[in-house]
């Protein structure tokens, strides 16, 4: 069950209406990273929980505190859209390369939604349920939560820097602490889960399934040998079953490709 407060959770209110500032912040609201994700990512991973009730509330809080985050980031961009001139595109800008590449108002906002906010990225494309993941697995799931947060902050910041109004980044200001937090939820719930069943996931296949020769050599398929200097390439494995290996020169295994002539109904290239 949820339940609305009038309320929102952080100020969400710019110094000045700004349509083409507005147009940017879509990407926050309903980009592969936006609020729009993260809320349903964390609602779905929550409903769909069956392990430890600690680790679904986690979710939970967090997947409905983004839906706070979604309100706020949509009145924001419904008030840089107050007056906004709809018929005037952007001033020459300081840098008019840059301001070319992303264009001035969103058409959508005049057009659409009635100089309302829009479930679509800062270029027009709607939001896409693809982007969430939810698997059933608690690991799996808090490793694409930290990067979902990774990639968020980090627009957050660029957008922190696209802006001068006060109002604007005192928002921002607070989207960047929370993803602060969320990054470090999520880190600590995995150690405490990698602790539990291991790194690799799934941790549940049986040792007979996998090809054991392979499974920790890097293999040396670019040019250059700079990678094996690395922590990935020699000592002892994170799962603690293993060693790291460098391949310097790949062997091919598998044989060369050949394929079956189509049958004749495909109306492919015959054979010779």
């Amino acid at each position: 069950m949820f339940f609305h407060r009038k309320e929102l959770q952080y100020h969400a209110k710019p110094d000045r209406p700004d349509p083409v500032y507005a147009k940017k912040l879509q990407e926050i609201l309903g980009g592969q990273y936006g609020e729009m994700s993260v809320a349903m990512q964390y609602l779905f991973q929550g409903w769909n929980a069956r392990g430890e009730e600690k680790y679904k509330d986690l979710i939970m809080d967090t997947g409905t505190e983004e839906l706070g985050h979604i309100e706020m980031i949509s009145t924001m961009i419904a008030r840089l859209l107050d007056d906004a001139p709809v018929n005037e595109q952007e001033k020459a800008a300081e840098n008019p390369i840059i301001e070319a590449a992303l264009g001035g108002m969103n058409p959508h906002h005049a057009i659409v939604s009635g100089l309302g906010a829009m479930p679509e990225n800062s270029t027009g494309v709607p939001w896409n349920a693809g982007y969430i993941v939810a698997s059933g697995n608690l690991i799996t799931d808090f490793r694409a939560n930290l990067n979902a947060e990774s990639q968020g902050r980090l627009q957050v910041a660029r957008l922190y820097e696209m802006t001068n109004d006060n109002g604007v980044k005192k928002m921002l200001s607070f989207l960047l602490a929370r993803d602060t937090m969320h990054q470090n939820q999520w880190i600590a719930a995995l150690k405490e889960l990698e602790e539990k069943y291991g790194t690799t996931v799934p941790g549940t296949v049986p040792e007979e399934w996998e090809a054991t020769d392979f499974s920790y050599d890097l293999m040396n398929f670019s040019a250059g040998e700079e990678s094996r200097d690395g922590g990935w390439a020699s000592g002892k494995t994170p799962d603690g079953h293993g060693k790291f290996g460098y391949v310097e020169t790949p062997e091919a295994h598998g044989g060369k490709q050949e394929l079956k002539p189509a049958p004749s109904y495909m109306h492919g290239t015959p054979p010779k």
